[in-house]
């Protein structure tokens, strides 16, 4: 019995040891995940962990290096601590700026009240392989207790997210406005970047108030009236665009400028802050060429018929290398015909003539035309301006007939002058004779 009894004790006092260290072994572990640190109690509580500093997040991208990583924690014990550091790991496709494979590390440059917050911002490579996503990481941070001495652990799993980058521009569909007239305006907003955008706000600063609340203003928008100036886009995804129409009126002072539209874009990034950026919309102001063709009718000159007309030119620019065509419309056979009149100056009309040729057999009366306008504006574009009408072709007069006719007229009259000539002379020679 005694023997039994003592066996007992043995086997526990054997065993003792390896249950102890297992139990401790499953509170250094801690029950926190598979982590690199080992774990310990302490004062110090996770708040946030993003990219950028404490007072601005940024967007990364896949292959951005030295980019600032910044982790919140805040003090909720009853003392204040000091001497804090902190080890940062990293999932696969990240790593610190000293290289992959090395444990990246920060040191807190003050100390932090109980109560107060503090932070510790790591520096951190993208690989470019990586992708946009949400990631886990752990946090190691050593401190130690004012007026305590020895050093305290705190651990922390968390997940960040690699954002991508968003990158705006604009940029109008049509860059070329013409003066003195209403110009129907398409803007293109893109995201060229990797990362959405969202509530996307745009405001033109096109007013008094804002051109002189600055010393030296940017653009030209004085006498310049936009319809409208606030657009609410919505979301742009990366890679995408929206349009944006406005109706722009621009005096004629501005012909041959460059009209620059201030933007005020607000939008909210991947990480959910308010940012608002500035962008300029450059167009350039041609002049109006307004032509107008009239007084369209048939003439015979030199015993051709000829169509001609006037082009009369109301705008505040020349228009250039002028050409007018000809052509027949219906059953008309007019054969199609071209002319050069070089430039159409402005109020100064510009007269054309071409003359009438006929696709074989000629067709008189009636026919439907249509006369066509081609010209060039200062920007080199062609332009094209139609005009249809009816015209009249008259059958010409047989020139033959009345020839003919006045030779029987003068036939006789020559023969009446020839026999009065003859008698005369016979009678004044008789005369002679007989005296």
């Amino acid at each position: 019995m005694i023997n039994s009894k003592m066996i007992f004790s043995i086997t526990v006092l054997l065993i003792t040891p390896f249950v102890v260290e297992n139990s401790f072994a499953q509170i250094s572990s801690g029950g926190f995940g598979n982590s690199p640190f080992e774990r310990d109690f302490g004062d110090v509580k996770f708040l946030d962990a993003y990219f950028g500093t404490l007072n601005q997040k940024i967007e990364v991208e896949p292959g951005d290096s030295n980019a600032p990583f910044t982790v919140v924690f805040a003090n909720v014990g009853t003392q204040d601590i000091t001497g804090i550091r902190g080890q940062l790991s990293l999932p696969f496709g990240l790593s610190g700026s000293d290289g992959p494979g090395l444990v990246v590390l920060a040191d807190s440059d003050s100390n932090s009240l109980a109560g107060d917050n503090f932070h510790l911002t790591f520096f951190v490579n993208i690989d470019k392989n990586a992708q946009i996503q949400q990631y886990p990481a752990t946090v190691k941070v050593d401190y130690s207790r004012l007026r305590e001495s020895g050093v305290r652990t705190s651990f922390s799993d968390f997940t960040f997210k690699v954002t991508g980058d968003s990158l705006i521009n604009v940029k109008a569909l049509d860059p070329f406005l013409t003066s003195l007239k209403t110009n129907n305006v398409v803007i293109v907003i893109s995201n060229d970047g990797s990362a959405p955008i969202s509530s996307v706000d745009i405001v033109s600063g096109n007013t008094q108030t804002e051109r002189a609340s600055t010393a030296s203003s940017t653009t030209n928008m004085e006498n310049v009236v936009i319809l409208e100036s606030n657009w609410d886009v919505g979301n742009i995804e990366p890679g995408s665009s929206r349009q944006l129409t406005a109706t722009v009126y621009v005096p004629e002072n501005l012909k041959g400028d460059t009209l620059r539209v201030p933007l005020s874009i607000s939008y909210y990034n991947a990480h959910g802050d308010s940012h608002t950026v500035d962008r300029i919309v450059d167009f350039y102001i041609k002049g109006l060429i307004d032509l107008s063709v009239y007084g369209i009718r048939v003439i015979e000159l030199s015993d051709t018929q000829m169509i001609v007309g006037e082009i009369i030119n109301e705008g505040n620019e020349d228009a250039l290398f002028g050409f007018v065509t000809l052509e027949s419309l219906g059953d008309s056979n007019i054969k199609e015909q071209k002319q050069f009149i070089d430039e159409i100056e402005i109020d100064a009309p510009v007269p054309f003539n071409i003359p009438i040729e006929f696709e074989g057999e000629p067709n008189y009366g009636e026919h439907d035309i249509k006369i066509t306008v081609r010209y060039k504006d200062s920007v080199r574009d062609e332009i094209f301006l139609p005009y249809e009408t009816t015209i009249l072709v008259a059958e010409p007069s047989n020139d033959d007939d009345s020839e003919d006719y006045t030779i029987m007229i003068i036939i006789p009259i020559v023969i009446v002058i020839a026999v009065a000539i003859f008698i005369m002379r016979r009678r004044k020679k008789e005369e002679i004779q007989n005296s």
